[in-house]
C-alpha cells in the first residue's frame, strides 16, 4: 500500500530559522553542500491524464485489458513511450452506465456470482503523445495473467511491481534496458490483509520490445522472524551522481502508538548494475555497507535534533511513499497516516533533505487529494507517486490510487466493481515552493 501545529510564536520562529527558510547544510551523498527546503505551495488537478486512464479502462474490450489497478509508478523510456506499472490489476471490460443499482457510473458485471479478471501485476505502455495504448500481462489470450509470475501458487507469494528506472545493461554499455524492482509478498492471516514481506527483485526487460528476461533477488527478508521488521526496497528511487538511491520501508502492521507508521530506509547502487546483489550499499547510519541486516532507517522510528532545533519523525512514512529531485532539494510525499497528531488516509504530507540519508525534515502540510464524484463514504487515497518526467510549466505531476474502506475483501472488491472509479489513479499538479513554518496537513493550499 502514510506536520505538527507550532504552538507558540516561539516555536514557529525556531523552526524556521534553524530547519527550513534559509536551507540545510552537511549533505555527504546526492546532494549539494547546502539546499532550500521545499513544500507544496499550491496544486490543482490534472484533468487530463486522470481522463486518459478512465477512457483507456472504460474503452478496453479484450480479455487482458486493464481497467482499474493501483501501483500507478512510471517509466519515461528512451523513444519517449512511458510504461506504467500496474499493481493487481482488474484485467476485464467495464460497462456503461447506468450500473444496475442506477448508479451513473461505469461497473463490472458480478451478476450470477461472478468474479471479474484480474492478476497481481500488469504493464501499461503510453505513447510519447500521452495516450495509453496497450496492457502487458502474462498468461494467455483467454486467460490473461500477472507480467511478473506469481513466485509459487501453493503457498501463493505474489510479485507487485514498484518502481522502474532506464540504465546501461552493464556500467559503461551502450545498450539500455529497463529494471524493475519487485516485492514477494505471500498471503497472510489477518492483519496480512496485502499480504507478508518476503524479499526484493530485480527483474532486466529488454529494449524497446519489453521483454522480460531475469528476476533476481537482491534482499531476502524471510529470515527475519517479526515480519513487520522486514524492509523491502523500491518505494521510490531517484537517479543523481552516478547511483541510483532505492527507498524502502518495512511495512507491516502492528505499529505501537508511539510509532503507528512505517520506516524509511535507503540503499545506493552504481549505475548499470541494480541487478546485481553484490553491489548494493545500505546506510546504516553513519555510511554504507554490504549488509541489510544494519541498515538503519533514515526517517521515522524516533525523535532528535537538526542542528539543536527539536525533531519529530515518530511521524514516519505510509508503506508506498515517492521522493523527487528539484533544484538540489530531495522531496518525500506520504499519506499522512501517523499519529496522534496525523490526519490517516486523507492527507499528503512531505518531508525534504539536502541528501537521500537525511536529515529530513517535516512533516509540513501538503493537500487533501480530492475524490471522484459518488464515493464518499468509504473511499480512500493512498500511494502518492511523483512523475519528474512528466514535468512541465504547471508543474509536478503526482498520481494517487484509491480503494473502499471495508470490513472484507469481499465488500470492497463488491464497491471496487460497482464504480470503476474507486479502483483508478487520479492525478493532480504541485507547485512546490520554499519551506514555511509547519501547519497541519488537513489545511489544503490554495488551488491554482
Amino acid at each position: 500500500m502514510r506536520c505538527r501545529r507550532a504552538t507558540s510564536l516561539t516555536a514557529a520562529v525556531l523552526w524556521a530559522a534553524v530547519a527550513g527558510l534559509t536551507g540545510c547544510s552537511g549533505a555527504t551523498d546526492g546532494g549539494p553542500a547546502s539546499c532550500g527546503g521545499l513544500h507544496v505551495a499550491s496544486w490543482s488537478q490534472d484533468a487530463r491524464v486522470t481522463a486518459e486512464f478512465a477512457r483507456y479502462g472504460d474503452e478496453g474490450a479484450a480479455p487482458g485489458s486493464w481497467s482499474g489497478g493501483d501501483g500507478t509508478h512510471s517509466v519515461r523510456l528512451p523513444d519517449g513511450r512511458t510504461l506504467w506499472l500496474a499493481d493487481d490489476p482488474v484485467l476485464e471490460p467495464v460497462h456503461p452506465p447506468p450500473n444496475p443499482l442506477g448508479q451513473p457510473y461505469a461497473w463490472r458485471d458480478t451478476t450470477g456470482g461472478r468474479t471479474p479478471a484480474w492478476a497481481h501485476n500488469a504493464l501499461l505502455v503510453m505513447s510519447p503523445a500521452g495516450r495509453l495504448e496497450r496492457t502487458l500481462t502474462g498468461g494467455t489470450a483467454t486467460a490473461p495473467g500477472a507480467f511478473f509470475p506469481d513466485v509459487s501458487a501453493v503457498p501463493q507469494v505474489w510479485r507487485w511491481p514498484v518502481q522502474g528506472v532506464v540504465e546501461p545493461r552493464s556500467p559503461g554499455a551502450a545498450e539500455r534496458v529497463v529494471r524493475i524492482l519487485l516485492w514477494d509478498r505471500a498471503a497472510g492471516p489477518p492483519p496480512w490483509l496485502y499480504g507478508v514481506p518476503l524479499a526484493t527483485e530485480v527483474a532486466t526487460l529488454s529494449l524497446p520490445d519489453l521483454r522480460l528476461e531475469t528476476i533476481v533477488k537482491v534482499s531476502d527478508q524471510g529470515a527475519v522472524p517479526q515480519p513487520g521488521a522486514r524492509v523491502l526496497y523500491g518505494a521510490t528511487a531517484v537517479r543523481a551522481n552516478g547511483w541510483t538511491y532505492v527507498f524502502g520501508g518495512d511495512d507491516g502492521p502492528g505499529r505501537t502508538p508511539s510509532m503507528p507508521s512505517s520506516r524509511a530506509y535507503l540503499a545506493r547502487v552504481p549505475e548499470g548494475r541494480l541487478a546485481e546483489p553484490g553491489a548494493w550499499r545500505y546506510w546504516d547510519g553513519a555510511g554504507w555497507q554490504p549488509s541489510a541486516a544494519r541498515a538503519a532507517p533514515v526517517l521515522g522510528g524516533g525523535s532528535g535534533t537538526d542542528g539543536g532545533a527539536a525533531r519529530n519523525d515518530r511521524r514516519g512514512v505510509g508503506s508506498s511513499f515517492s521522493v523527487v529531485r528539484q533544484d538540489g532539494t530531495w522531496v518525500l510525499f506520504t499519506m499522512d497516516a501517523g499519529g496522534p497528531a496525523g490526519s490517516g488516509l486523507s492527507a499528503v504530507a512531505t518531508y525534504w533533505a539536502c541528501a537521500p540519508q537525511g536529515p529530513w525534515h517535516g512533516p509540513a502540510a501538503g493537500f487533501r487529494p480530492p475524490l471522484p464524484p459518488d464515493s464518499a463514504g468509504g473511499a480512500v487515497v493512498y500511494n502518492p507517486q511523483g512523475h519528474p518526467e512528466f514535468d512541465g510549466r504547471s508543474g509536478l505531476l503526482l498520481s494517487y490510487d484509491l480503494n473502499w474502506l471495508g470490513v472484507s475483501s469481499a465488500q470492497v472488491a463488491a464497491e471496487v466493481h460497482r464504480n470503476a472509479a474507486l479502483y483508478r489513479p487520479r492525478f493532480v499538479r504541485l507547485r512546490l515552493g520554499p519551506t514555511a513554518p509547519p501547519s497541519a496537513p488537513a489545511t489544503s493550499p490554495a488551488r491554482h
